[in-house]
């Protein structure tokens, strides 16, 4: 029999005051009880509308029926058929705005916990799973460019069909975004290395410090016996507003910041990274890399923290849950505010940051509402620092050092519905092509370019 309880099984949370303060976890893992009575709630829909919202198709009925059985490892290994980083996914998609929206059972009550129950299988599995197997050899040479989450996700499908992968990554250790970018309470770093290891199992060779476009071309790649490319590069370039004050000390891109908590691991006191300890900070922006920014802010000891955001908190693109554990930390909401210019004193360093109220306007065509500046309304929030978390975009290197691949004005790469770019055998991927978007859209990215190289290299 079903469980039909309308809301969600609940893991234990840290209490905000202690987890303000810490790096660890913010949310536990289900135990196998919760685990058990969660699989319990979905109804098994014949239809399974749920596969439907996932961009790499997780079988998610069947590994849910699977625990409800009592068999984890079974359930384990039908995730892992389509989704080769369950356990970063378990932890940092959308499911809300994805699988867990076309839940049936969303349609009366809360839907079923697919990202908890996905999570629950992977941390179940970590100690347990057995080395894969490598494939036989099919004497091709594939290279990806960039190990975030649409390489990793294009490197392990084509692996897996027998293909000879080399990830180069211009960092000096794997992971992209999934390392640099999210925080250690959103996303430990022990759990990406161990999908990255379970990547070099299957025989995947992964270069580090390997800057393509400064070290090799995309064109020596293919000198070299490669015979297909594909470039998942991310979105690293961090934009900002160009308003008065943005020079001054005390002014960070969120990249920089986040990069310098989480890849140089300031967070951990054995590691003397340089980082700016603020006593107010202000992170512009409204997105998950805001977020981030804010929540390790105070993590870092941060006495207040603002989120300053232009729209409404109903135009706020961040994950529900994520504003939510920020709003119970403590961190102060400024909606419908905009930074006009960042003041500075006498020795050049941030004092405030001067702001003008905003309203909203009527929607669009697309439906989405516009902002406009409430004339008078200029007030200033005294803050030592400031993070501007407004989007990012493509770095232009490979781009100016390959001929022939073209980008649109946003400095994305152009691709067909293959991720087949403009110069023939080279794919691209990710936050390269999109810009700044979610890990599972990304890795869904990564599978399509994966069968369509397959298919080029056998048909060529």
């Amino acid at each position: 029999m079903p469980n039909m309880q309308p809301e969600k099984t609940r893991p234990y949370e840290q209490d905000p005051k202690v987890r303000a303060h810490n790096f660890k976890e913010v949310t536990s893992c289900y135990t196998e009880e919760e685990a058990l009575n969660e699989a319990q709630r979905c109804l098994n829909c014949k239809n399974k509308p749920c596969v439907s919202g996932c961009p790499v198709g997780v079988r998610i009925p069947e590994f849910i029926e699977k625990i409800r059985e009592g068999c984890i490892s079974e359930a384990y290994d039908i995730i892992k058929t389509t989704n080769g980083l369950p356990a970063v996914c378990g932890r940092v998609c959308p499911q809300e705005s994805q699988c867990e929206s076309k839940c049936v059972r969303g349609i009366k009550a809360e839907p079923v916990g697919i990202g908890r129950l996905e999570r629950f299988c992977a941390d179940y599995m970590a100690d347990k799973s057995q080395v894969p197997e490598k494939p036989e050899p099919n004497g091709h040479k594939v290279a990806i460019v960039g190990s975030g989450p649409s390489g990793l996700s294009c490197a392990s499908d084509l692996a897996k069909l027998g293909y000879s992968v080399t990830i180069f990554e211009a960092f000096h250790t794997a992971g992209g975004v999934l390392m640099y970018g999210i925080p250690e309470f959103r996303l430990p770093k022990a759990t990406v290395q161990r999908e990255i290891d379970g990547l070099k199992a299957l025989g995947v060779d992964i270069k580090t410090d390997m800057v393509i476009g400064k070290i090799l071309s995309v064109d020596e790649l293919f000198e070299q016996g490669y015979e297909a490319v594909f470039i998942g590069t991310g979105a690293g370039l961090p934009n900002f507003m160009n308003i008065p004050g943005e020079s001054l000390v005390g002014v960070f891109s969120a990249n920089e910041y986040l990069t310098r908590t989480n890849l140089m691991k300031a967070y951990l006191d054995e590691y003397d990274t340089p980082i700016s300890k603020n006593s107010a900070i202000a992170v512009v922006g409204g997105g998950n890399v805001a977020m981030d920014a804010a929540r390790s802010a105070l993590r870092l000891g941060a006495d207040k923290v603002y989120i300053v955001y232009r729209r409404s908190a109903d135009e706020m693109p961040a994950r529900r849950e994520e504003v939510h554990h920020a709003g119970e930390e403590g961190i102060e909401f400024k909606y419908l505010t905009n930074p006009v210019e960042i003041l500075g004193d006498e020795n050049g360093r941030v004092r405030a940051i001067k702001c003008v109220k905003m309203e909203l306007t009527e929607p669009d065509q697309s439906g989405r509402r516009g902002v406009k500046p409430i004339p008078d309304s200029e007030f200033e929030i005294p803050v030592d620092g400031v993070i501007m978390a407004i989007g990012t975009s493509p770095n232009p290197l490979i781009r100016s050092t390959t001929p022939g691949l073209e980008t649109n004005r946003r400095g994305c790469f152009v691709v067909n519905e293959d991720m087949l770019t403009t110069r023939e055998g080279v794919y691209a991927g990710g936050d390269a092509v999109t810009g700044a978007a979610t890990v599972i859209l990304a890795m869904g990215a990564g599978k399509q370019a994966a069968a369509a190289i397959d298919r080029y290299i056998k048909n060529k």
